[in-house]
């Protein structure tokens, strides 16, 4: 295990250099300056130079990448250009908080709804809550979160004034964009679990448990739900990503200052620092909770600890 682990953190650190290099050379090809286009294009020659030499803008592309590398791998990620003084660590943090807040709400929320939705229905199939769950998960999959956080807007925020409709202060503020997050994340979790449990309670050991006279309940969380959480698994992981580094569009509706914002902020304003400093932190997120969830596979099932212990 602790050989495949380093081997994991080692193709991670590929990728990661993989990631970076070609964002950065991409990222030059934008067009425009990351300065104020007309303040910029006022400026004598002198003083264009000049603040080009600040940000080390004047360096041929090449000299400029390793020179990212450089103060990269002493964690350093460069200076806003956008946010005028601040560090990009500083800015990515600062807005990290609301965004991994509402995300581990959602994915927490679509996980215990929508997976015991996907099991009741499996286990009471073809009845009505069976259908009444394949309808939530068409809707939730087909539904857009932006109309989901619009609809709660204005029945939950407006109409009843339980929470609040926007803004972000209090925790009661997190709790609409949660929930909105969640939907998609619910439909898909119960759709998955539902249809793996479907195969997995025809399976002959579910037949032969049930025959030793185990109760049904037995029968479905010893042995059903066990061997049918592993494609949900599959998917947690990109799930949990898309919602821990924030959704533009919620967090547009809400007034949410997250991480997906700020993103966009970056990219309008050709923040080369900002842009550079959330792609690694992305994709450094996503390969890691893949990690994590390839370690996972070795505690539910059994049988692929056995494999990779083989295969070392």
């Amino acid at each position: 295990m602790g050989k495949y682990i380093l081997k994991r953190i080692f193709f991670l650190f590929i990728t990661l250099l993989i990631i970076i290099t070609a964002t950065f050379f991409l990222m030059k090809q934008l067009p425009g300056t990351p300065f104020d286009s007309e303040r910029f294009s006022l400026m004598p020659p002198e003083q264009q130079q000049q603040l080009l030499a600040k940000y080390g803008l004047d360096k041929p592309v090449i000299e400029q990448y390793f020179l990212y590398l450089k103060n990269l791998a002493q964690g350093d990620f460069g200076t806003s250009f956008f946010y005028t003084g601040r560090s990009v660590k500083e800015v990515i943090t600062n807005r990290i908080w609301p965004s991994a807040l509402i995300g581990l709400q959602a994915v927490l929320l679509g996980l215990a709804v929508g997976l015991t939705l996907g099991i009741i229905a499996a286990w009471k199939h073809n009845s009505g809550i069976d259908f009444l769950t394949t309808v939530l998960a068409v809707l939730g999959v087909s539904v857009p979160n932006f109309v989901v956080a619009a609809l709660l807007q204005y029945y939950v925020g407006l109409k009843l004034g339980i929470l609040p409709v926007a803004f972000w202060g209090t925790w009661a503020h997190s709790v609409l964009p949660s929930i909105a997050l969640s939907f998609g994340a619910t439909a898909m979790f119960a759709r998955f679990i539902r249809t793996e449990m479907l195969d997995v309670l025809e399976q002959d050991y579910i037949i032969t448990a049930r025959a030793k006279g185990l109760s049904q309940f037995n029968v479905l969380m010893r042995h059903a739900v066990r061997n049918s959480i592993i494609p949900v698994v599959t998917i947690l992981g990109p799930i949990v990503v898309n919602l821990l580094t924030g959704s533009l569009a919620v967090e547009s509706i809400f007034s949410i200052p997250g991480i997906g914002s700020l993103f966009v902020e970056s990219i309008k304003s050709n923040d080369y620092a900002t842009i550079m400093g959330l792609t690694i932190f992305y994709s450094a997120f996503y390969i890691f909770v893949v990690m994590i969830v390839d370690l996972l596979y070795s505690v539910i099932d059994p049988r692929i600890r056995i494999q990779g212990a083989r295969e070392a």
